[in-house]
């Protein structure tokens, strides 16, 4: 039987008691037809990750019994990536993929040429989570509100360095610019941003050039769509400064982990 692996918001700890989601208990009890005493991974963002085991109370309530710590909560890279919306099935696909390479926050943009009017928050989290359980990620990454790109442009941290993917062709190719770094460089706090299907406006592009340590880059000779474009970026991101050139450390389990979120 494979290990339900679960994103939960408590403390975790030997001995104590986390309670599950009603969703995560519907899907345990009625969709997996899992039992009590039936064992859990879990996780919070916080902890690190834990052996747990099923209680079952009731008809629809459910809590784990947290038993041995499995990992230790392990530092990740600081990566955003500010993103124009698109489409719901594209724009899912963009947030289940993002937590898969470890993007930290998820932030859509506003732009003058965004066709998407509403962003479902609550689904995006939904599809971060997912990710995050099946992946074996530590952490679950921040889904933001939806933000204007001149807001987002005029509040900039100072020493957060931004990528902006140039779909005008001018900048030079993201894998000798993201090579050449230097160390302070790659261990700054980074961002990526990724505009719309029609493209920054001109006085956007000009904001986002002003912003102190942007870094335009191309995405090679082929026109991408958006989310092909983030999801190539953040490739390139952690293949030349992130986590992907770094030891793989074994896990301390070798089981295989089954989805939860419904």
């Amino acid at each position: 039987m494979s290990v339900t692996r679960l994103f939960v918001a408590a403390d975790l700890a030997a001995g104590a008691e986390a309670p599950l989601s009603a969703a995560q208990a519907h899907y345990l009890r009625h969709v997996l037809r899992r039992d009590t005493g039936a064992p859990l991974l879990l996780f919070n963002g916080r902890d690190g990750e834990w052996r747990a085991t099923l209680t079952l109370s009731g008809k629809k309530a459910a809590s784990a019994a947290v038993g041995e710590r499995t990992r230790e909560q392990a530092a990740e890279p600081d990566l955003w990536l500010c993103f124009a919306p698109i489409k719901r099935a594209r724009i899912d696909y963009v947030a289940e993929k993002a937590t898969e390479l470890g993007v930290a926050v998820l932030q859509p943009v506003l732009t003058r040429h965004t066709a998407v009017e509403r962003v479902n928050i609550e689904r995006l989290r939904a599809n971060a989570v997912e990710a995050a359980e099946q992946t074996e990620r530590l952490t679950v990454p921040e889904v933001r509100e939806p933000v204007e790109l001149m807001k987002l442009v005029a509040d900039w941290p100072a020493g957060r360095r931004l990528l902006m993917c140039d779909e005008t062709g001018g900048g030079p190719p993201i894998g000798g610019v993201l090579g050449a770094l230097d160390a302070a460089a790659r261990k700054a706090p980074w961002a990526i941003v990724i505009g719309p299907e029609g493209g920054f406006a001109g006085d956007e592009l000009g904001a986002l050039r002003r912003i102190n340590n942007v870094t335009a880059v191309g995405l090679g000779p082929r026109i991408l769509r958006a989310d092909t474009a983030a999801l190539a970026a953040l490739a390139c991101w952690q293949a030349l400064v992130g986590d992907w050139h770094k030891p793989t450390p074994r896990l301390s389990h070798d089981y295989r982990t089954s989805r939860v979120t419904p």
